[in-house]
This record gives C-alpha cells, sequence and structure tokens, in this order.
C-alpha cells in the first residue's frame, strides 16, 4: 500500500440545468428516447465560464474544507480534454488564481478515464517522497466540443468539475493496487478537437472540426467486454475479490454500462452508484464529482475499500483501488 490520504474532496457544477424536454425544442429527440439508453435527464452547461473557472471554484472549496493555505500545496494537476487553451494550460491559470506560489502545476489529458490517471499521478509524486501535499482536480466544459445539432452526442455530456487533495500520511491509507491501459488502434471510436494543418509548407489542409464524434456501439462494447478484465487484474494486483470492494465509483457514461459491470461482478447494484441523471457525462469530471456527493452524504467514509473506474477516449482504460 503506498500510504496516502484524501484530504478533502470539493465539487462544483454550473448553475444552468439544460433537461431532455429542453432538448427536444432544438433537435428531434425527447427524454423518453434519451433516459432509457443513457439513464440521463439533465445537464448542466456554462453560461459565462470556463474551464479554469469551475477548476478554480473547486480549488478554493478544496482549500476551504481542509483548512489548507495554498501555500502548503507542491503540485496542482488538472485532468481536461477541454481546456481553455493550449497555454498557459488549465492547471497554472488555477495556480495563478488561487495564488499557490510554492506549487508547481500540469495538466493530464486521458479524456474519460482521467480521473484515474490523474490520480495515479499524483500518487506517484506523492510516493516518491519529495512532495507532501498535492491537489488534483477534473474539470471540463464539453458544451463547447458539442455540435449541439447532432442529436446522437449532443444529449450525452454536460459540464462540470471535481477534486481531491492528496497528502502522505503514516496511516495504514491509501492506494493498494492499480491497472492503467491504452487501446490507441481503437482510438477512432472517441473523435474530438481536431486541428487544422495550416503551415506554409503543408500540401492538403487537413480539416478543421472541433466537435465529439463517436461509435456508440463500439465504445459501448469495449466499455463491457475490457473493463471488467481491467477491473479483475487490478483486483489480483490487490489480493482482493470484488465482494471485498465496498464501492465502485465508475466514470458516469451510461448507465446500461454501469449495470452491465454489477452484474459481470455479481454485486448489488447499490455498489455502483451513479449520478449521470443529473449531471450526463463529465469525463475527466464524473468520478471527482460522485465522489464528492458521497462523502458529503456520508455513504463514503473512512474505513471502505473504494475502486475508481475510468473508461473512453483514447481509448483507455484505469482501476485504482484505494483504503480510505
Amino acid at each position: 500500500m503506498e500510504n496516502l490520504k484524501i484530504a478533502a474532496t470539493a465539487r462544483y457544477i454550473p448553475e444552468r440545468v439544460v433537461s431532455n424536454n429542453e432538448l427536444s425544442t432544438i433537435m428531434d429527440t425527447s427524454d423518453e428516447w434519451i433516459y432509457p439508453r443513457t439513464g440521463i435527464h439533465n445537464r448542466h452547461v456554462v453560461t459565462d465560464e470556463n474551464t479554469s473557472d469551475l477548476a478554480t471554484h473547486v480549488a478554493q472549496r478544496l482549500l476551504e474544507k481542509s483548512g489548507w493555505s495554498a501555500d502548503e500545496l507542491d503540485f496542482i494537476i488538472v485532468s481536461t480534454m477541454s481546456p481553455d487553451s493550449l497555454s498557459p494550460h488549465t492547471a497554472a491559470i488555477v495556480q495563478g488564481n488561487i495564488k499557490a506560489s510554492k506549487a508547481f502545476a500540469f495538466d493530464l489529458n486521458a479524456a474519460c478515464s482521467g480521473f484515474v490517471y490523474g490520480l495515479s499521478a499524483a500518487s506517484a509524486l506523492l510516493s516518491s517522497g519529495r512532495y507532501r501535499k498535492g491537489m488534483f482536480i477534473g474539470a471540463e466544459v464539453l458544451s463547447k466540443l458539442v455540435d449541439w445539432k447532432d442529436r446522437t452526442v449532443s444529449v450525452l455530456f454536460g459540464d462540470g468539475a471535481g477534486g481531491v487533495l492528496l497528502e502522505q500520511t503514516n496511516e495504514s491509507v491509501g492506494l493498494i493496487a492499480e491497472e492503467l491501459q491504452s487501446y490507441g488502434e481503437m482510438g477512432n471510436a472517441i473523435l474530438t478537437g481536431r486541428f487544422a494543418n495550416q503551415n506554409a509548407f503543408s500540401g492538403e489542409i487537413s480539416p478543421l472540426d472541433p466537435y465529439f464524434h463517436q461509435d456508440g456501439r463500439s465504445v459501448y462494447g469495449f466499455a463491457t467486454r475490457e473493463v471488467p478484465k481491467i477491473m479483475n487484474k487490478a483486483l489480483d494486483k490487490a489480493g482482493l475479490a470484488a465482494d471485498d470492494i465496498d464501492l465502485y465509483l465508475a466514470h458516469q457514461a451510461n448507465e446500461r454500462i454501469i449495470r452491465s459491470m454489477a452484474k459481470n461482478f455479481g454485486q448489488d447494484l447499490a455498489k455502483f452508484p451513479t449520478n449521470m441523471a443529473e449531471y450526463g457525462n463529465t469525463s475527466a469530471g464524473s468520478t471527482a464529482i460522485l465522489l464528492d456527493e458521497l462523502v458529503e452524504s456520508g455513504q463514503v467514509h473512512p474505513g471502505m475499500k473504494i475502486a475508481f473506474v475510468g473508461f473512453g477516449g483514447g481509448l483507455a482504460i484505469g482501476v485504482q483501488i484505494w483504503q480510505l
């Protein structure tokens, strides 16, 4: 076990709610079509905020909850596939906003596996012994990457952010095991944010296409087929059985996928909590948002064994098992 402590959790959700019924006024869809296929009723979208704004709100709430000062932070990591800009990166903006003068900062993009991959990076930095306290945030404004005329994709995504504070500890808590896996040969199943090559020496100019494109059938098959394999590998590394895990906090992509996971593991669906009904898919933000809600309600507390499960764009899968 890597002796690490999740010292605080926090989330920030934009106020503007867009329901399935509202979507039906701008495209040919309905709640009756969307909800049975996805488990989504609503999503929240920004009106005048960007990704760094959402992440900054989370950072401020984390400091308030923990009583830490920004100067105590050694590093800030933001996982996002929807940054304000390529430079400056989102984590640097957050670092400046909260005046964390002693922290270095960087972004990480692992799309919907971003929470687990970010936790992996943060835990590795802390376990190296060179750093003691770090902040990790998953933040997304996916509404700017969605073509709101494309009803096959736009109904799925929302905006939001969540994060954690992590620190070294002498307590018998922390990261028990992890398993990360990439499937680059399948990457075209989820595409977004493609740039045009317009340099003075290029031949045919590649098309500029910022919007999401997803092969839903392939992604569903990938998630239901491959994710349980990686979950089993993580459990084997931890020396644990599926029954030993108190809760599985999975990326909130689709309720049907979550149901499939629970069935594959012979676990009660109650061990796979969801919140996509209210928020939709918030990519790197989804698991962190769910974690903070469960901590706030008392459903996640010290002493529990938690499996964090991420999967999606890349394609990629990540699983971490923690003793809280």
